[in-house]
């Protein structure tokens, strides 16, 4: 190999190696072994791993074990799958369980889901959720953490849900891990505490993603995460639900759908 970019030649064979001979979940060799199959210096075989990672073709800590990447479930979300959401909720559980709108999003079935696991506590407000939910900061909520694996070795797609303590106590089935995946999704949840969803505000931002993330959602280097914030609003007026939604950029497309009406 030339001495000029030979971290990048490395890097462009062993990714037809990845293609051609590994299949996704496949360990790689570690650098020093890459160094010495190559003949190269240990920096280099470390740099060339690197610029494969930020290629998305490769995952695994620094200094750790390296796999063949799993290729994420790409997601499409559409604003119009909130009213799609609220059709459903006066449905029949059958009908419920059978479109939701999770599958909208990913294309992937619940029932065809790797992992599903939610964890559910009560918790005293953050105090920028209470900001949203208009509560006093320190005032009981129901938290629930929701992390779903779309297939084996796959990043998670994750999200927290928090609900001022005082309605969601309505109903201890929500505080039951158990019940989830819940038929109808969170607008059914909220029509068993009596509330009917009137409007639903996405606040959209984007930043780097932390640590936890960057391992549990299997994110390249230098991808940042698209943060929806999902404040829903019953009709009264009142906020009832806070949910904060990460989207790594590299597999996701938000799409906005506004009719507009007519001039006369």
């Amino acid at each position: 190999m030339a001495n000029v970019g030979k971290y990048l030649e490395l890097a462009d064979v062993l990714a037809q190696k990845i293609k051609t001979e590994l299949s996704p979940g496949d360990q790689l060799p570690t650098v020093s072994e890459l160094a010495k199959q190559f003949g190269v210096a240990p920096n280099t075989a470390s740099r060339a791993v690197q610029v494969l990672k930020e290629r998305g073709l490769l995952s695994g800590k620094t200094g750790g074990k390296t796999w063949v990447r799993v290729t994420p479930q790409q997601a499409v979300r559409r604003n119009t799958r909130y009213q799609t959401e609220k059709d459903l909720v006066l449905e029949s559980e059958e009908e419920r369980r059978r479109t939701g709108v999770s599958e909208l999003d990913s294309g992937v079935s619940l029932a065809s889901m790797y992992q599903d696991t939610l964890k559910t506590d009560v918790v005293k407000c953050p105090d920028d959720i209470a900001e949203a939910l208009g509560i006093e900061p320190g005032t009981s909520v129901l938290r629930r953490v929701g992390v779903r694996h779309p297939r084996k070795g796959a990043g998670a797609v994750t999200g927290v849900s928090y609900i001022p303590y005082d309605l969601a106590s309505k109903n201890p089935d929500l505080f039951d891990e158990s019940n989830e995946p819940w038929p109808g999704g969170s607008q059914h949840q909220l029509y068993t505490l009596g509330i009917e969803v009137g409007r639903i505000e996405d606040h959209v931002t984007a930043s780097m993603p932390t640590d936890e993330e960057t391992e549990l959602q299997d994110i390249p280097p230098s991808v940042p995460v698209i943060r929806v914030r999902k404040i829903t609003y019953s009709t009264t007026g009142r906020a009832v639900e806070v949910n904060d939604i990460p989207f790594p950029a590299d597999r996701t497309k938000l799409i906005f759908d506004t009719p507009l009406k007519g001039w006369a």
